[in-house]
């Protein structure tokens, strides 16, 4: 078995047991919080470039060792970076400057590999592959993931985060989910994609519906 291979199953065996000792497979109790939404909001920053995945990535870097890299620094890592699932680096700037969307954008299932890079173990998972490497995805496992003190990065749509007009369909946002507080039926967020980002807050309700346009893709990095 591979060093990264030992990587993934090790994140995988303990977001099971998270999940499992915290009795959430079947659902998440009431009143409480999971995750530090306060502490997390330290760790944010507006992006500049089509770079959300990353500027996500680094948030998780600063929570989980302190050392936060920066916007450049983390573009810089994935362009040369090679991808695991696509010809090329994990990532490309925009060709035109003008048009942030002009970009390719960042696999999701990569950003194990730029996490690996500080010495943080994380597996991807999502509705299709969740049986294949082992750990669920859904609202009960993220916040089993949260309240084990684990860092989780979400696919979206950010349409519907933001409540903006444009295709509700389709994910295409990635974003830190910082905490779920299911007393007062909210998800808190960093999400890089917006001024007002550093503890952005949605019903449970709307984050869902955001969510499973990505088939409730999440990448779990396990906490030291």
């Amino acid at each position: 078995m591979t060093k990264f291979a030992h990587m993934l199953r090790a994140v995988v065996i303990a977001a099971l047991i998270a999940a499992v000792a915290l009795g959430l497979s079947g659902g998440i109790a009431a009143a409480q919080v999971y995750g530090d939404p306060v502490g997390a909001a330290d760790y944010w920053v507006q992006q500049n470039l089509d770079d959300c995945s990353l500027m996500a990535t680094a948030d998780v870097v600063g929570q989980l060792t302190g050392h936060q890299p920066t916007e450049q620094e983390i573009v810089h890592l994935a362009t040369i970076t090679p991808s695991a699932h696509h010809d090329g680096p994990v990532y490309l700037p925009p060709p035109d400057p003008d048009d942030l969307d002009s970009g390719r954008g960042t696999d999701s299932r990569d950003l194990p590999l730029l996490l690996a890079h500080y010495g943080i173990q994380s597996v991807y998972t999502d509705d299709d592959v969740a049986d294949d490497v082992g750990v669920p995805t859904g609202l009960a496992s993220l916040a089993g993931a949260l309240a084990a003190g684990h860092k989780v990065i979400a696919g979206v749509n950010a349409e519907t985060i933001w409540d903006i007009d444009g295709d509700r369909s389709v994910g295409n946002h990635d974003l830190v989910v910082t905490a779920i507080d299911t007393d007062a039926g909210v998800v808190h967020l960093n999400d890089s994609g917006t001024e007002d980002g550093a503890d952005e807050q949605v019903s449970i309700a709307t984050f869902e519906r955001a969510w499973q346009t990505s088939d409730h893709d999440m990448v779990v990095a396990l906490a030291a």
